[in-house]
């Protein structure tokens, strides 16, 4: 398990700089706005999501799992926009809802999704870099 106090401050460090990170691209108006209003936010939701699942399950497997599974369910969440349900629209009409569930499909949000989880795993690799024999997470053999 997770113990070491350097992987849970690596772990909120990284939160801490993703969260405004996504929250603040939908405001962008600087060059590329169009890019980093539509897409760039896809990008940080999946390496939130890694980096939260990787809060939640600290192992060494696990950092390669997280990535696989952020994918396919941001996929079916994105699947499931095409879906109109009252109960679903009610969800999407609030700020939380939009921001986990997505209000439209669109196909392009798929290579940002995969390039997301790409940056995770990649950004997971980091946090455990250094710590390969003397690592407190567990092996998961």
């Amino acid at each position: 398990m997770l113990r070491d106090a350097k992987y849970i401050k690596r772990i909120i460090l990284s939160l801490l700089i993703i969260v405004p990170l996504g929250l603040l691209s939908k405001r962008y108006t600087g060059f590329g706005r169009g890019w980093v209003n539509d897409f760039s936010g896809d990008i940080l939701y999946e390496i939130f999501w890694c980096l939260f699942g990787f809060f939640l399950f600290p192992s060494r497997k696990a950092i390669n799992q997280i990535p696989i599974w952020v994918f396919g369910i941001t996929c079916t969440i994105e699947f499931l926009q095409l879906w109109h349900q009252p109960v679903l629209d009610s969800i999407r009409s609030t700020f939380l809802g939009k921001l986990l569930l997505g209000t439209t499909f669109s196909w392009w949000d798929f290579p940002h999704y995969l390039l997301g989880c790409i940056i995770g795993w990649l950004w997971l690799q980091q946090i455990v870099r250094g710590y390969k024999d003397k690592t407190p997470i567990r092996s998961d053999k």
